[in-house]
């Protein structure tokens, strides 16, 4: 019942919204509100690199409870890539930060909010999209140490 609630929730402000707008409701906004309807996890891109966990959580922690702020690194320097995630516990808190901080300032840059969405398979075998079928080609035409082992 929470689901049809919420769902019934978003598409009514979705189609508010844009039929106020431009008259009528486009499919693609329906589709896009589906797709978002339970989204609590943000996207934050354009982060300093200075900016770290903490300071990403106590900036959007005024929008609604933060289940967690991650700021995402390199692996090997441990440096910030210049973004991170930040999920919530509700997606009207999530709503209200994404409205409110996309484009703002935040540690000196301006970022970029948007709905957090799942990384896109690149292919059967995770490397851009197959082909060689073992998914351990590494590009080198003619690579000595590849042809040795035949």
């Amino acid at each position: 019942m929470a689901f049809c609630n919420r769902f019934a929730s978003i598409m009514r402000r979705t189609i508010s919204q844009n039929s106020a707008s431009i008259g009528q409701v486009p499919t693609a906004s329906m589709l896009n509100a589906i797709r978002y309807m339970s989204s609590s996890k943000l996207f934050i891109g354009g982060l300093s690199y200075g900016t770290d966990d903490q300071s990403l959580r106590d900036a959007f922690s005024g929008f609604g409870d933060v289940v967690d702020a991650k700021v995402i690194t390199d692996r090997e320097t441990g440096k910030s890539r210049g973004f991170g995630f930040v999920n919530f516990t509700s997606d009207e808190s999530a709503t209200s930060a994404m409205s409110s901080m996309d484009g703002q300032p935040l540690d000196g840059r301006t970022v970029r909010v948007s709905y957090a969405t799942e990384r896109q398979s690149s292919g059967p075998s995770g490397n851009f999209g197959g082909g060689y079928g073992s998914g351990n080609y590494r590009g080198g035409y003619g690579d000595a140490r590849e042809n040795d082992r035949f």
